[in-house]
């Protein structure tokens, strides 16, 4: 067996161990990447040097590797009738590959050459991909059509995108966090609310919709997680301060930092 096989099976092994000890929690960040839902019954995320899906099914505990042969270097990942979209890197350039749910490839988007960050997208229900181009501009990509979507804010970092609230929020490092509808239009906007040294490293959704950004601040190696409300974009609840970029979320939507490892097992 491989490495990255022997790597996803005991990824897995660690990650129904973890939801199947604290049945009253789900992962929302791990390792600084979100963990996405598929309504309240799955969870997926990708792992680094993980070429594939990892998706628990939290009615049975168990979990699935999928897009095997299909993914090379996975990250962002997003849920939308019925499929996966997953953001990769083929021969160096940016695609979205969109995998059934049986993990079978459908299609994949290049985002080349249309200039983009990596791994940063976002799905509307409608099923166009919206990226962020120089600029600042989001476009929506529709088959072979790239058609104007909104206007963002452009940051010196990375923008970050994802699909929320039948819309796209984008969160522009030192500018603000915007939540567009469907139509491209500004539904709210939050100035950026944290100092020069923090910077957001993800947003995810947890299975009841709820909008989280996950922050660290430079030199203190610490992270929180900030719970925005979908209505006015307001900070509503954030977590303790921990030392690891993997948290989870309660029923109620309490967060809780991951301060021993002991979640996929991989820290002493």
């Amino acid at each position: 067996m491989s490495q990255p096989h022997r790597l996803a099976g005991a990824l897995a092994a660690t990650l129904l161990a973890a939801c199947a000890s604290a049945p009253q929690h789900d992962l929302l960040f791990v390792d600084g990447r979100g963990v996405a839902p598929a309504g309240d019954t799955l969870l997926a995320l990708t792992r680094p040097n993980v070429p594939a899906l990892l998706v628990l099914d939290r009615r049975t505990g168990i979990v699935d590797t999928i897009g095997r042969g299909e993914l090379a270097s996975p990250l962002h990942v997003e849920y939308h009738g019925g499929r996966w979209y997953v953001s990769d890197l083929r021969d160096g350039r940016p695609v979205v590959t969109v995998l059934n749910s049986a993990g079978t490839l459908e299609r994949r988007i290049p985002l080349a050459p249309t200039p983009a960050t990596p791994h940063q997208f976002a799905v509307l229900p409608d099923g166009r991909i919206v990226i962020q181009v120089a600029g600042g501009e989001l476009v929506a990509l529709r088959g072979d059509s790239v058609l104007p979507f909104a206007v963002g804010d452009q940051s010196e970092r990375p923008g970050l995108l994802l699909g929320a609230q039948g819309g796209v929020v984008l969160a522009a490092p030192g500018q603000a966090v915007t939540l567009f509808n469907a139509n491209g239009n500004i539904r709210w906007r939050l100035e950026w609310p944290w100092n020069e040294r923090a910077y957001v490293s993800d947003m995810a959704l947890d299975a009841q919709g709820r909008l989280h950004l996950l922050a660290g601040e430079e030199g203190t190696n610490q992270f929180v997680v900030f719970t925005l409300s979908y209505v006015t974009g307001e900070v509503m609840r954030w977590s303790v301060p921990g030392p690891y970029a993997t948290f989870s979320v309660r029923r109620l939507g309490e967060i809780r930092p991951d301060t021993a490892g002991h979640w996929l097992g991989e820290r002493p």
